[in-house]
């Protein structure tokens, strides 16, 4: 053989050789990035009632109108009759020192947000001055949540928080909400989820693999349930079932009772973003960069949508529509029968926590420190604000309360 054809041939085998690398690493970038899961609106799909619809009386949303992470109990993100738009004035700002990694509650006149080097601080919702403020000297990265006259913070593993310490001791602590005094703690392994209290339960998960439902009353739990991995997600709770997800790659749905099993659903990846139950469904974002629909009752894979990124944030439902943001640097708003795109937005940088839905305009935050608020119908950009970074918006009838990187604000409608 001469020496041209030896190289051509060797050249061809580099080819060929080339061409199964690129097959294999194809495979295996499939394999953790799956596709497109078109669903149906014929299936396991309920609109006879809008999520977000508040069964509870007007002085009491007053009193308490923003009491947990996500606004209601299946987390939908939607707060009805909530009147504020954009564009906004500044009223107040405050600074906190430190990253703002989850938004606050509004109760009480008062805004109630964690930092991530372990202060919790009650601000004045109307002047934004501090009322109240304890150091925990531990990490926090989840939302308070509010029972009756009580706060429920988690909290994580001692301070610093490069490094988190794995099997370190968690709590969630209950509070005096006028004066931050220290009711009882409960004391599990670390605490990042954000906590939900229906009646006289409060539910939480925690990194020593279990889902926790503790008596209020008596600040015992009343049932565990074990999972496979580290539980960081929120739980939420519709018609009598928690659904909650963990880092085995797992959704699940239990009796809000008695903790019994009633079906468990996969990913091919962690599930970090909080549930969001509605329209007979439960929607949630996976590391795979999908986001999948469950069959509320059935636990059944109704569709799942690739983002081209993680989906890190929890979703935002209305009017048969699903919110969410991708680390692709996109926003979307999908059908939440098909899972289809409805528009999408170019954000400019990657998205990691979840949006909010007001007076129809949705909320979001970059990494790159950018909040925005579009049109939630057709994607349109209504407003843009120099600050945020994860879970941006919460409300009441008055005001908006934006969390930023290290800073609180109080904005007010000026329209």
């Amino acid at each position: 053989m001469t020496r041209r054809r030896w190289i051509i041939a060797i050249v061809a085998l580099l080819l060929v050789l080339g061409a199964g690398v690129a097959a294999a690493g194809y495979l295996v970038w499939e394999k953790r990035h799956p596709g497109t899961i078109r669903g149906s609106s014929t299936v396991e799909f309920e609109t006879t009632e809008e999520p977000g619809v508040s069964t509870r009386p007007e002085e009491v949303v007053r009193k308490v109108p923003w009491p947990t992470y996500g606004y209601d109990e299946q987390r939908s993100r939607f707060a009805p009759g909530f009147d504020v738009r954009p564009p906004f004035t500044t009223t107040w700002e405050k600074g906190t020192g430190s990253l703002l990694e989850f938004p606050p509650v509004v109760a009480y006149g008062r805004v109630y947000v964690g930092t991530n080097d372990g202060r919790f601080i009650a601000v004045n919702a109307e002047k934004g001055h501090i009322v109240w403020q304890k150091n925990f000297s531990r990490c926090i990265a989840a939302s308070p949540t509010i029972g009756e006259e009580v706060i429920y913070q988690p909290l994580m593993d001692p301070y610093p928080c490069r490094e988190h310490k794995q099997d370190a001791a968690g709590y969630v602590v209950a509070l005096d909400p006028d004066t931050g005094r220290e009711l009882w703690r409960f004391e599990a392994g670390v605490v990042e989820t954000s906590p939900l209290v229906v009646g006289n339960l409060l539910y939480f998960g925690s990194w020593d693999k279990k889902m926790y439902a503790v008596d209020v009353n008596t600040h015992k739990a009343v049932w565990t349930f074990p999972t496979g991995d580290q539980v960081k997600a929120g739980p939420a709770y519709d018609r009598g079932t928690l659904y909650f997800a963990s880092y085995d790659n797992k959704v699940y749905a239990v009796d809000a009772r008695t903790g019994k099993l009633r079906w468990s659903a996969s990913g091919t990846a962690n599930f970090y973003a909080t549930p969001t139950v509605a329209y007979g469904r439960v929607f949630i974002g996976n590391t795979d960069g999908r986001v999948y629909a469950f069959g509320q009752d059935s636990g059944h894979l109704l569709w799942a949508k690739a983002t081209g990124g993680y989906v890190y944030s929890s979703a935002a439902v209305w009017q048969k529509t699903v919110y969410v943001g991708s680390y692709s640097k996109r926003f979307y708003a999908l059908d939440a029968g098909s899972g289809d795109v409805k528009w999408s937005f170019d954000a400019g940088g990657e998205i990691s926590g979840a949006p909010t839905v007001l007076d129809g305009v949705v909320y979001f935050s970059t990494l790159e420190e950018k909040t925005f608020g579009l049109d939630a119908e057709s994607g349109k950009k209504l407003w843009e604000f120099d600050d945020g970074k994860y879970s941006p918006v919460v409300a009441d009838k008055e005001r908006v309360y934006l969390a930023g990187y290290k800073r609180l604000y109080g904005l007010t409608p000026s329209g």
